[in-house]
């Protein structure tokens, strides 16, 4: 018989994390133990404001599904029990964790991956602000290799060019977290691709993206709140370049791996995302990250502390864990 936690932490945020749909100074996880003869998986999940989660439903979630996960539900069944979303995340990270722990199986095996896990170039985030506090920011870490700007609509060309020459070696990514419209993409994208601005997540909100299937971007798009998981991969196709995955949308590392094999297959490039949160929420992203194209796990950078144990950061490049925070 398996025992099962489910616990609310709070994480401080240095400073002020800041997107178009609002700022936070605290990242709030849902941190699930599932312990079985001595061997104990831990995963952790983000409640998703976006998609209508608190830490409370979360919690609730990994209620209704208590006793079955107690009785040795495994992976598997869970894709069928509970919806994509935080919950699953973390319930179905432990479990990874736990079996990799209990087998001995490196979770590079355990994936199918041909190889041993391998440190990945992550992205780092510059939250939304005037420009001149962008500018400061970018100037701040121009020494990254890659930095990912949030932005937020009007005065968002104004914000790039800052980064850009606070930053001028750093290669560009953008996220616009559905703030944009039709008449803004028109106008900001021939700019940003002379910037040098190597691709835009989610500019149009996703309920309202159908305008991407006739336009021609000059930057690529990822789709990132319009690609949840396999269930919404069919309508980003024809819309989007890159596929944005994030455990907290799909509902864990399983359907996460999934997901990229199809997008791949539908010819789309993949992106690692993730959510502000700690090292144990980053490691199983750095499953992901070693099939996709491109990788932002700096959730952990942005805290004012992280959990201990947690995953080496050396500058932009993160390494897999070691089996303290999360099985290797």
């Amino acid at each position: 018989m398996r025992s099962l936690t489910a616990t609310v932490e709070d994480f401080p945020i240095r400073g002020v994390f800041r997107i178009s749909r609002g700022a936070k100074t605290v990242a709030q996880v849902v941190t699930v133990t599932i312990s079985q003869e001595g061997v104990t998986g831990r995963g952790e999940g983000v409640p998703y404001a976006r998609y209508g989660e608190t830490a409370g439903s979360v919690c609730a979630q990994i209620e209704q599904v208590r006793e079955r996960v107690q009785q040795g539900m495994e992976r598997d069944e869970l894709q069928s029990v509970l919806p994509p979303g935080a919950a699953r995340n973390a319930l179905d990270c432990a479990l990874w964790d736990l079996t990799a722990r209990r087998t001995g199986q490196p979770v590079a095996d355990l994936a199918g991956l041909p190889k041993a896990l391998q440190p990945v170039m992550t992205a780092f985030t510059l939250s939304l602000d005037t420009p001149e506090r962008m500018g400061a920011a970018a100037l701040g870490h121009a020494r990254l290799p890659l930095l990912k700007v949030k932005l937020g609509g009007d005065g968002d060309l104004e914000r790039v060019r800052a980064v850009r020459t606070a930053a001028p070696s750093a290669r560009l990514i953008l996220d616009a977290n559905e703030s944009w419209t039709p008449e803004q993409l028109r106008q900001f994208t021939p700019h940003l691709k002379e910037l040098g601005v190597e691709l835009i997540e989610q500019p149009l909100p996703a309920a309202e993206d159908d305008f991407l299937a006739s336009f021609d971007s000059p930057v690529p798009l990822a789709a990132d709140e319009s690609c949840r998981g396999l269930a919404t991969l069919n309508d980003v196709v024809g819309k989007y370049a890159i596929a944005t995955i994030k455990l907290d949308k799909t509902g864990g590392l399983t359907e996460a791996l999934q997901l990229e094999a199809e997008a791949r297959k539908a010819g789309l490039r993949t992106m690692t995302g993730c959510m502000v949160a700690t090292s144990l929420s980053m490691a199983p992203g750095v499953v992901l990250a070693q099939r996709t194209d491109i990788v932002h796990l700096d959730g952990p950078l942005l805290l004012e502390r992280d959990r201990e144990p947690s995953l080496h950061y050396e500058g932009a490049m993160t390494h897999p864990a070691d089996g303290g925070v999360w099985a290797q």
